[in-house]
């Protein structure tokens, strides 16, 4: 398959992602990244490994489905004429994608809690795991899972878990997950490519 990385961050997966490719741990090509503003960190670690970048600011007076075209646009000019085996990973991605949008494209996203907990309108960056803290969970962790038009909705094709200690705040809880992250986001890829798992 051919991957198109979609982040809003300082693409520390995404790095991560461009680190496993390097090792020959995934077979698949990163075409591009497409960010939503210039001044994102993920934007030099594209430019580092030579992946093109496509910026797609979003603009606060039109839908999200007018947003989701101007998205697919610019992965279609990466893929060229052939989409059928295109994966979208959205690695630190803030928007959510139409229904149609996801039912066209296999849109792999990552959550930094155990889903169903922890997710829905809101829950992202120190959010999750101020959520987390507060309901005095005794484990967290990340989600890897498809997007389906909904609120990290889609369904789940892989937990891993990190516990919670009592001397846990919001920041050290978030570098726990994000170990999680960048060790089996490029696992899923790598098991998606083998069959091993199904999108």
């Amino acid at each position: 398959m051919r991957i198109v990385a979609l982040s809003s961050s300082r693409g520390t997966t995404f790095q991560a992602i461009l680190d496993a490719r390097a090792r020959g741990e995934i077979r698949s090509e990163i075409i591009g990244l497409v960010t939503d503003r210039a001044d994102r960190g993920c934007i030099e670690k594209a430019k580092t490994a030579g992946i093109p970048v496509t910026i797609v600011a979003f603009d606060r007076n039109e839908t999200r489905e007018a947003f989701a075209l101007r998205v697919e646009e610019a992965v279609r000019t990466l893929a060229g004429e052939t989409t059928d085996d295109v994966v979208l990973a959205a690695v630190g991605w803030m928007w959510i994608f139409p229904p149609d949008f996801t039912s066209r494209w296999k849109v792999i996203n990552v959550h930094p809690a155990l889903l169903p907990k922890h997710g829905g309108p809101g829950m992202y960056g120190h959010h999750v795991h101020d959520a987390v803290l507060a309901a005095h969970e005794k484990k967290s962790g990340v989600t890897i899972h498809l997007m389906d038009g909904g609120v990290d909705s889609g369904k789940i094709l892989l937990q891993k878990t990190c516990s919670v200690q009592p001397y846990d705040t919001a920041a050290t809880l978030q570098a726990k997950v994000q170990e999680l992250e960048k060790e089996w986001y490029p696992k899923v890829l790598s098991m998606i490519e083998s069959g091993s798992l199904k999108i």
